[in-house]
């Protein structure tokens, strides 16, 4: 595959290009090694596409999944306690989890409710996350997980990997593509979402 698209939010690609060279050349190694052209074998049941093969999104991932665990990316989960106090939450935000949960005791907080959310391919403070599924899902990626990884310390800059509007339209109904992400992007106002972010647009 290759990219087509990109569009830095924030100095995402700069800070890549500066402090990460070398991940950011990975990212581009992946993307070059997934051999989009052999995985259009999802047959459609869609009326308008009925029996055209089109990409396969599962089998995309599990090709992108190999190719970043082979260069050594690796999930990475980040815990935190939760808290509808805004008092709270700006004071445990940075924390380590042991000591959000001290806090939360101090405050007489008896049952606190821990979560986490999970990134598919960190390395060196670097997240990228590969979506070829619905809409709400880049939204989460974008608006909540780049974010909280960013706010709390475990990142410097998300990368997203879309496909745009010409792989999508070879694929099923409801799929995100870069175009449309990016549009959404530009919409909310050039500090929106607060985290530097580098959104890739690939094709075949």
């Amino acid at each position: 595959m290759r990219v087509a698209e990109k569009y830095s939010h924030l100095n995402g690609e700069e800070y890549l290009l500066v402090h990460r060279r070398r991940l950011y050349e990975e990212v581009l190694q992946v993307i070059d090694s997934v051999r989009a052209e052999v995985l259009a074998t999802k047959v459609s049941k869609e009326r308008r596409k009925q029996g055209k093969l089109l990409y396969d999104p599962r089998e995309l991932n599990l090709a992108f999944r190999k190719f970043f665990r082979e260069a050594k990316w690796e999930e990475k989960r980040y815990s935190y306690y939760v808290s509808t106090d805004r008092s709270i939450v700006e004071q445990i935000a940075c924390l380590p989890l042991g000591r959000q949960k001290e806090l939360l005791a101090a405050r007489g907080v008896r049952s606190p409710i821990l979560s986490f959310k999970q990134t598919d391919f960190v390395k060196d403070e670097v997240a990228v996350e590969v979506q070829f599924g619905k809409y709400a899902f880049v939204a989460y990626d974008l608006f909540v997980k780049h974010m909280l990884f960013y706010a709390g310390g475990l990142i410097n800059v998300g990368v997203e990997v879309l496909p745009v509007k010409a792989m999508q339209s070879e694929m099923s109904s409801g799929i995100a593509y870069y175009e449309g992400e990016v549009y959404k992007i530009l919409r909310q106002g050039r500090s929106s979402p607060p985290v530097p972010l580098l959104i890739l647009g690939v094709a075949p």
